[in-house]
């Protein structure tokens, strides 16, 4: 269990907390919360590509970048709280329907990543903006994009379970 036998809080506490960032980062900041600009604020500081130094991204540095850090630091220390993290290839079911090499499943990971990138891009964010922020705000094209997600995921894990694993998820 990736919890180590913890107990998890109830799921309204998670609700909440995540509530009131959203509405500390809207009221204060003037800003919406999402995921993938964080990761572009990053690349932005390590790549100059014009792209990457537009001045939304620029300017939303000062509270993206510790925003970001929080959830690599929070998952850490969620970790260590937990009883540590090891990592592992382990891929559970679909290990067994396709016995993959490390090297496979490092491709796999890198082309899903590829994909939910392009996805993020094509969106015009990722689902943390669009079904956090963007749904909670009333934005039409947030709840298409929500929709979207979620179709295209249940549809993918079906096929990718269906047809790779052999069995229902």
């Amino acid at each position: 269990m990736i919890l180590n036998d913890l107990t998890p809080l109830h799921w309204a506490v998670a609700g909440l907390g995540i509530g009131l960032v959203t509405l500390a980062l809207l009221f204060l900041a003037g800003q919406r919360l999402g995921v993938s600009t964080g990761f572009e604020s990053i690349c932005g500081l390590l790549l100059r590509v014009p792209y990457l130094q537009r001045p939304e991204i620029r300017s939303s540095r000062g509270y993206r970048l510790p925003f970001t850090a929080g959830l690599v630091l929070g998952g850490l220390l969620s970790a260590v709280l937990g009883g540590g993290w090891a990592p592992t290839w382990e891929l559970g079911m679909l290990d067994d329907a396709i016995h993959a090499s490390p090297a496979a499943k490092l491709a796999w990971m890198f082309a899903g990543g590829l994909l939910i990138g392009f996805g993020t891009r094509l969106a015009g964010g990722c689902t943390s903006g669009h079904g956090i922020f963007g749904i909670s705000s009333g934005d039409r094209s947030s709840i298409v994009s929500t929709l979207a997600f979620m179709a295209a995921g249940a549809f993918v894990t079906n096929i990718v379970y269906r047809l790779l694993v052999g069995a229902a998820p």
